[in-house]
């Protein structure tokens, strides 16, 4: 790979730092930031944990609760730069 095509395929620290919430005392990032990361519809990225849930820790996915999607809900809706679903189920 040359020099130029590993620079493109960099992700910005920034980007990432931008898309992590603190939720139950953890670091984590929604579906679809995930997802944008690497370039794949959310909807995919779910159905692969889905299918290979052995290759993932069992703390890799869980689903926030109504109260938890609310507060970061709320966060979205102060955040004009932020486009992501805003539903609780994916």
């Amino acid at each position: 790979m040359s020099e130029k095509q590993e620079t493109q395929s960099i992700i910005p620290a920034k980007r990432i730092e931008h898309a992590i919430y603190s939720i139950r005392g953890h670091r984590v990032m929604l579906d679809a930031d995930l997802a944008k990361l690497y370039g794949a519809p959310t909807k995919s990225l779910n159905l692969a944990v889905r299918r290979n849930a052995d290759r993932f820790p069992n703390d890799f996915m869980f689903r926030l609760t109504l109260e938890e999607w609310n507060r970061l809900r709320f966060q979205f809706e102060t955040s004009k730069s932020r486009k992501t679903t805003r539903s609780l189920t994916a």
